[in-house]
């Protein structure tokens, strides 16, 4: 008898028990699916269609690389005569290489990913490991061109090839490349106020060993004129901007850590000041200084000049402090007389969006194309250059211009990307459409509900189209730009390997902001072998930046969450109000308020939560980096009882010390109180749940001192919390640690949300495919 029931006893047991077996998140098994659905690892597995084309000859043939589990193929397009195969035969280009270089090459894994068809298409050019190779493809040989080494890279050659800039000792020089003489262009050049040199970052100070930014060595901030006859440089005044230093403790190839002191102007404090100025090259050289107060440069990358093709004229743009005003710029080479072709005013808006703002000139440089969001809505405009008039509006309606992609001149027409056009799509799926510059109807050329990306013959007849949804693979299609009708397939997402491994699509999601009528988009992911009947944690991976929106468009944008997912997580993204391309309402909400614009997302996965009951609402959780960072750790203050455990990377937790470009447009300007407010470590007495920061040592976009003043107040607060600094770490997962540092976050979601103790001695793998 009490055999029997102890027999029963323990089968009960095991049948309570088995269903919990069953439905057993963490474990080793859900590690390793995790791990095939990181990129590297998911290019073995599937290939995702997308066509970048490399035009030939400025026409409408094109060649592409298809590079996934089957190897990589250089397929050949010619589209008026309906072709499509290989570029060249690779198993004879394969045998040619590896009989020169002495290495064997397999034909599907040819060490390049690149190269330009020279001698009529008869042969290719391309680089393996700093060398330039040549292969005539009719002859089967292969020989060296020349090793690049030393500083090539910081030469700035002419287009005709027979100048070459650099920078000596803070001063300007040309090589004249045909007999060697070398013309000396500036003579007072010095640190921190050197000519044709550029605001060097922190990440290539490192790569280059150069610990002091004011010696940065660069490639020479030269623009030449389509003839070659003149260039356009600047003169860099950093001498009044701050510096931040960032330690490198464990440098490569030497004990004692090493310290780089880099250019970083905070906000509200002085900026870089360049000065253009312009050189006549031949016999005589003539040098004329532009017409021009000192630029404010805010940014790296700026100033950015662009010749006409008289050359003689030049236009550049130029932004106001906090882009209070955005200018375009047109310069007489001659005479260095400068004028202001076009200025946009922000008001009544907070500012002028230079992420969204696009420009393009047209009819050899007598008109221009400008993108302008004063109506409320991005739409399209169309000016005259002499008198900066506007002609005419050639978009209207409450919808997004997003890119001006190509202008056929003999036509009259504009072909532009837009998104919210119609009703019952989502709002950020982009198509293609066609306007005439002498305004009426627009032209739907790309008619799928689904995220197009277009890439347009240089001539104008054709456009590449690779489109999809997260929730569908969409393909890649060649179309007729005259009326948008396919000519040929090209390339389509093979989706088998997902469902052998029983992957879900995502669930496009649409709720309501917390203004109770605000349309907001968001994205659910599920884990492979999902099971409804079960309860599942959930994660939401954010960003907030105004200046774009991020909640994956693609179907191939979703594996990395996918990745997360497979641990046992429902993971979901959310668009909330303050990011990009919508409204300048919806868009203006973020302004003097990057962080208070987190309630939209507690909304939103609460509305998710009561439509699909297995998102369990007790147990959620929220990462990001970079402002994903900051928002990942300010959401999770702000509501403690919701989020129960957040892990931030190279967050910038104060604005106070981060880049002044980036937070006086978005922010604001002047700089007020709201960036004390809205410091991270305003905050700290509400942590209650589980915090994982972690940080770079050489992090150049984000100072590691911005993390440094939350965990100090932490401390000050008397809270707990847990930290990774990770060395040779720049911004965001990268460096020889990357790995680690994911596994890191892994791990502590298993552990603190899921509550299950990771699987023991798990190393994750990624394979890093080859850089182009």
């Amino acid at each position: 008898m009490f055999s029997t029931l102890r027999t029963l006893t323990i089968a009960g047991i095991l049948l309570g028990v088995l269903p919990c077996l069953a439905q057993a998140q963490g474990t080793r098994a859900d590690y390793v699916r995790a791990e095939q659905f990181l990129d590297g690892n998911l290019a073995a597995k599937i290939r995702f269609a997308y066509v970048a084309p490399h035009w030939i000859d400025s026409g409408d043939r094109f060649w592409y690389l298809d590079d996934g589990p089957g190897g990589k193929r250089f397929i050949e397009v010619n589209p008026a005569e309906g072709t499509r195969g290989p570029v060249f035969d690779q198993r004879r280009l394969a045998a040619a290489l590896s009989k020169t270089a002495g290495h064997d090459y397999a034909p599907d894994r040819l060490p390049f990913d690149s190269f330009r068809l020279t001698d009529h298409g008869q042969a290719i050019r391309f680089e393996v490991d700093g060398v330039r190779w040549q292969c005539r493809l009719s002859a089967d040989t292969c020989t060296k061109q020349e090793r690049h080494g030393g500083h090539a890279d910081l030469v700035s050659v002419s287009p005709d090839g027979h100048w070459a800039a650099f920078v000596r000792g803070h001063d300007l020089y040309v090589r004249n490349r045909d007999n060697g003489q070398i013309t000396q262009l500036t003579w007072n050049g010095q640190a921190k106020n050197s000519y044709a040199t550029g605001w060097p970052w922190l990440e290539m100070m490192v790569d280059e060993g150069v610990t002091n930014g004011a010696d940065a060595r660069m490639e020479p901030q030269v623009f030449w004129s389509p003839d070659s006859t003149r260039l356009v440089t600047y003169r860099l005044d950093t001498r009044r901007t701050g510096y931040l230093d960032s330690m490198q403790y464990v440098p490569p190839h030497q004990l004692r850590p090493r310290v780089f002191h880099y250019l970083y102007p905070l906000p509200g404090e002085p900026l870089p000041l360049a000065s253009p100025i312009v050189f006549q090259l031949g016999k005589k050289v003539r040098r004329i200084d532009v017409k021009t107060p000192p630029l404010a440069i805010q940014t790296w990358g700026d100033p950015t000049f662009h010749w006409f093709g008289d050359n003689r004229h030049i236009r550049y743009l130029y932004k106001g402090r906090g882009e209070k005003y955005v200018e375009l710029r047109g310069i007489d080479a001659v005479t260095g007389h400068q004028r202001v072709i076009y200025r946009e005013d922000a008001k009544p808006y907070p500012y002028v969006d230079p992420y969204t703002t696009d420009h393009r000139f047209i009819d050899h440089g007598k008109r221009f194309l400008w993108t302008s969001g004063r109506s409320g809505w991005m739409q399209l405009y169309l000016y005259d250059t002499a008198s900066g008039h506007l002609i005419r509006r050639l978009t209207h309606g409450h919808w997004a211009v997003r890119r001006i992609v190509h202008v056929d001149a003999k036509r009259g027409e504009v072909y532009f990307l837009a998104s919210g056009v119609h009703k019952g799509m989502n709002p950020y799926d982009t198509q293609l459409y066609r306007v005439s510059l002498k305004g009426g109807a627009m032209h739907l050329l790309t008619p799928e509900k689904a995220y197009h990306q277009v890439r347009m013959s240089p001539d104008g007849k054709y456009f590449i189209d690779n489109y999809s949804t997260p929730d569908d693979p969409g393909q890649v299609v060649l179309r007729r730009s005259s009326d948008g009708q396919v000519v040929m397939p090209l390339e389509k997402t093979d989706t088998r390997w997902l469902t052998r491994q029983g992957w879900v699509p995502p669930i496009p999601f649409r709720g309501t902001a917390t203004d109770g009528k605000t349309a907001l988009y968001g994205l659910i992911v599920r884990p492979v072998h999902f099971d409804p009947a079960r309860k599942y944690p959930v994660l939401e991976y954010i960003y907030t930046g105004p200046h774009n929106f991020f909640v994956p468009k693609t179907f191939g944008g979703t594996m990395n969450l996918q990745a997360m997912a497979n641990l046992g997580f429902v993971v979901v993204m959310i668009d909330g109000r303050g990011t990009a391309w919508r409204s300048r309402k919806f868009r203006d909400f973020s302004y003097h308020n990057l962080g208070n614009v987190f309630g939209d997302h507690v909304a939103m996965i609460k509305q998710m939560g009561a439509k699909y009951p297995w998102m369990d609402l007790s147990r959620v959780g929220i990462y990001g980096y970079s402002h994903g960072g900051y928002g990942s750790t300010r959401a999770f203050l702000q509501y403690p009882d919701f989020y129960k455990v957040c892990v931030s990377t190279s967050g910038d937790h104060d604005a106070r010390l981060d880049k002044a470009g980036w937070n006086e447009l978005f922010q604001g300007y002047p700089v007020g109180k709201d960036y004390d407010e809205q410091a991270s470590e305003t905050l700290v007495k509400r942590l209650k749940g589980h915090l994982l920061l972690i940080h770079g040592d050489i992090d150049g976009n984000v100072n590691m001192a911005e993390t440094m003043r939350l965990v100090d107040a932490l401390m000050d607060a008397d809270k707990p919390f847990d930290m990774l600094i990770v060395p040779n770490m720049a911004h965001g997962d990268s460096g020889p640690h990357a790995n680690y540092v994911m596994l890191r976050r892994w791990n502590y979601f298993v552990r603190h949300l899921m509550g299950v103790t990771p699987p023991h001695d798990f190393t994750l793998e990624v394979a890093h495919p080859p850089a182009d």
